[in-house]
């Protein structure tokens, strides 16, 4: 059976895109190391689950085309150091510093930074999410190690456990937890107990008791929201964004900015807040569509968050300086012309 979970490890692998390198050569491991639970000891590489979708811009001195960059320079001579002459320094007052190689470094790190220790197994669901930082996946090194590799996996998943083990990375000390995930093991960083800031010293309303018809009104407006997990109905439109203001620029059309964020709920208002949220939640989707296919006939009884986000997807000039009343009936004249120019196609 070892023999095919090292099969399923190439083809999940290759279905995820993030590709386990050392055994595929689709990608490098970020580190490499083993895997230590007991005597056990599985050679691994550590590869990163997840990717970020930021558009990431060079710098330019405004009214130029000349590009800032930045250098290590020493500050009391001004020239520039190469990064490998460069050491480092802990301040112990007195403007001392003690200066510290980066071999020194490598040498006190536990296990030679080559070595994932499981202390101890726990239940996931017992670790707060406050802790969770981010998730790897780990891969065994060689086929060899696919047997003990899939081996713990199993043990996992049948014990609904996972391992707590620490390893050092990039010159950092990491606690982190072992887990399956289908075919794979996932590493998950975690936050060290004192590096959690104490709650409380924030000024929270722990005075203020919801009364019973708003907790009631909330608790329903909750349930009326509710629905499945599904990851795959979200996405980054930030970036979206993003790149079509780029696009936009770049063509020379004109750029629209987004709506501006609501207004805080005055508390007298709270109830009638609640009851309409709870109202748009239960029928604002069937209302919004038949007001799209319509002509918006009526949209009286939408906010003006939700007229804002159906200017938006109307693409209606213009849209985040307007008050409610004129997107109401921009929205109107907007969907009427979709509907006219739907029912003539």
């Amino acid at each position: 059976m070892f023999g095919s979970d090292y099969e399923r490890l190439l083809v999940l692998s290759s279905v995820c895109g993030h590709g386990f390198g050392v055994l595929t050569g689709m990608a490098r491991a970020i580190w490499t190391g083993a895997i230590s639970f007991g005597l056990v000891s599985i050679p691994v590489g550590l590869f990163s689950a997840t990717e970020d979708h930021t558009i990431h811009f060079h710098q330019f001195e405004r009214g130029t085309s000349d590009r800032i960059r930045y250098q290590r320079v020493n500050e009391r001579t001004g020239k520039e150091v190469e990064y490998s002459d460069i050491v480092k320094g802990k301040d112990v007052g007195g403007g001392e510093h003690v200066i510290v190689e980066p071999d020194e470094l490598a040498d006190i790190a536990p296990g030679r930074s080559r070595t994932i220790d499981i202390t101890t197994f726990v239940d996931l669901d017992e670790i707060d999410p406050i802790f969770f930082q981010k998730t790897y996946w780990l891969a065994p090194t060689d086929e060899q190690y696919a047997r003990p590799y899939g081996l713990l996996r199993e043990a996992m998943t049948r014990t609904n456990r996972a391992g707590v083990a620490t390893f050092v990375m990039r010159g950092k000390e990491y606690l982190t937890v072992l887990r399956a995930d289908g075919e794979a093991l996932a590493l998950e960083t975690l936050f060290f107990a004192d590096e959690i800031r104490d709650r409380s010293a924030l000024d929270l309303p722990g005075a203020a008791k919801p009364k019973g018809k708003e907790l009631d009104m909330a608790t329903g407006l909750i349930e009326a929201m509710s629905g499945p997990w599904k990851p795959e109905d979200f996405r980054d439109t930030y970036t979206e964004r993003v790149e079509k203001l780029v696009e936009d620029k770049r063509r020379g059309r004109e750029t629209v900015t987004e709506a501006a964020p609501p207004e805080p709920t005055a508390m007298t208002d709270l109830i009638a807040a609640l009851e309409r949220s709870v109202a748009d939640a239960r029928g604002g989707g069937r209302k919004k569509q038949k007001a799209a296919s319509d002509g918006a006939s009526d949209l009286s009884g939408l906010s003006k968050s939700d007229l804002a986000k159906m200017a938006r997807e109307l693409d209606v000039k213009g849209r985040s300086s307007m008050s409610r009343d004129q997107l109401q009936e921009a929205v109107a004249a907007a969907s009427g012309s979709t509907a006219r120019r739907k029912k003539a196609s």
